[in-house]
């Protein structure tokens, strides 16, 4: 009879501890590997669309400057939202899109000839409109002179049926950012509109961003609409509420849309984000709060501290009126989580209650100044019938945006024809108004109220 032939183990793996050590050395080398090639930096985490990997744009070197994104303390890897899988959402979102019955009924707007595009109403007048309950009633909402735009341009956004992501640049301190994380059908379904004033248009020119003879252009994701800002106003922020708050009117065939500032750039696709931020949430609008403040009041003040707005008196009546007018403090009794959001990004679905909220605001920014974020409470509370509102956290924002410096050095200080801004000298609130207290009567009452909140 043979014998048997002995198996031996290697010496190699006859050390427990030394085959735990190659295995534990192994996986590490794997996962660092994993980790360095993959683009989000984070362990087993792909990414639940189909993007676009190559660029939409390739801009040319002189445009390059100022490009460094503010940094952000949440790690790359956490995720306060999550987003469904890309090809459901796009099948969803234009079945929704062609239900014209979800968007209707239609408000009915004022059409007349004024010295401002957004007319010149009392303030009893635009608190007349707060309560809609008539659908044949007509609303003011701006256009009362026209919106100096091209034909073909205006056609174009008539023609957008379905998501339009919105942006603009009414003077040089932002560039046009491209997307990023766009799904491979998304350019197919959602329309990108930057609207552009004609001097900064001249700057973008001159570093040959943008051909001179070109009238119709897009320029990667985004259609540049070239708007004359000799026939709107002086103020470059006061233009750009016109298409930050009018773009249901805009874009009269749109359902959805996503207003970001252009010192954001988009990092998920536009179809996941109304997906998830408001057709999941039912709601009619999806914004992030403010980080810090949660009463108006608290805006209007760190408004007048930091210039943002040049009449500080101007601010003090505005929130007098409110307070006369019924505006309260935020407290718990609220059906939100604050008064003041963060408007550099807004989700919109084109219905009743959007529209008529975008109207009224629009009317109190052409009645006082630019500042979005100090009629916002007064319009949402006062109105009906009511807005549903998703609050999101900053974290959200940070995770679906990238927020970059303005431009130091501006892009059409070269243009000798170009034209300056006006500049206006702050107007400081009379020191009564600071230290007299019984000058603030219409306000008292929401001063109280937020000292008694804040020290219980």
């Amino acid at each position: 009879m043979g014998k048997y032939a002995q198996y031996r183990t290697p010496p190699l793996c006859q050390s427990k501890l030394l085959c735990t050590s190659l295995l534990y050395l192994f996986s590490v080398m794997f996962l660092a590997l994993y980790n360095a090639l993959s683009p989000t930096k984070c362990l087993f985490r792909s990414s639940p669309f189909d993007p676009i990997q190559a660029p939409l744009f390739s801009y040319p070197s002189t445009y390059g400057e100022h490009n460094h994104a503010f940094p952000t303390h949440r790690s790359s890897c956490s995720s306060p939202v999550y987003f469904s899988d890309y090809w459901p959402v796009l099948e969803e979102i234009q079945n929704l899109c062609r239900n014209f019955s979800a968007f209707a009924p239609n408000l009915r707007y004022m059409m007349e000839d004024g010295d401002t595009f957004g007319g010149t109403f009392s303030t009893n007048r635009r608190l007349s409109y707060f309560n809609h309950s008539n659908d044949s009633e007509e609303l003011p909402c701006g256009f009362f002179k026209k919106f100096p735009i091209s034909n073909s341009d205006r056609i174009e956004m008539e023609n957008c049926n379905g998501v339009v992501v919105v942006s603009a640049i009414f003077d040089d301190h932002d560039k046009i950012r491209q997307p990023k994380g766009l799904g491979s059908k998304t350019l197919d379904n959602v329309c990108f509109f930057m609207f552009i004033d004609d001097v900064t248009l001249k700057g973008f020119r001159y570093h040959q961003l943008i051909p001179r003879k070109v009238l119709d252009y897009k320029l990667g994701a985004w259609r540049i609409v070239k708007v004359s800002r000799k026939n709107l106003y002086s103020n470059p922020a006061k233009n750009v509420v016109i298409p930050k708050y009018l773009v249901h009117r805009l874009f009269p065939n749109s359902k959805y849309s996503i207003w970001i500032n252009a010192q954001l750039q988009l990092m998920v696709d536009p179809l996941l984000l109304i997906h998830t931020l408001v057709v999941a949430e039912n709601v009619d609008m999806a914004i992030p709060k403010h980080p810090f403040f949660i009463h108006t009041m608290e805006e209007a003040m760190a408004t007048a501290r930091w210039k943002k707005w040049w009449d500080v008196e101007s601010l003090q009546r505005q929130m007098e009126t409110y307070c006369k007018k019924g505006l309260q403090p935020w407290s718990s009794n609220k059906p939100y989580p604050t008064d003041v959001p963060n408007t550099a990004i807004i989700l919109r679905k084109h219905g009743l209650s959007n529209n008529l909220f975008s109207c009224l605001l629009y009317n109190e920014l052409e009645a006082f100044n630019p500042r979005d974020q100090l009629p916002f409470a007064y319009v949402r509370d006062l109105m009906s019938p009511k807005l549903k509102l998703n609050m999101f956290e900053e974290e959200v924002l940070e995770q679906i945006a990238a927020e970059y410096r303005h431009n130091l050095k501006r892009v059409r200080s070269s243009i000798r024809d170009e034209e300056s801004y006006t500049t206006q000298r702050t107007k400081r609130a009379r020191r009564d108004l600071i230290v007299n207290s019984s000058c603030c009567s219409r306000c008292q009452n929401y001063l109280s109220e937020v000292w008694d909140e804040t020290h219980k």
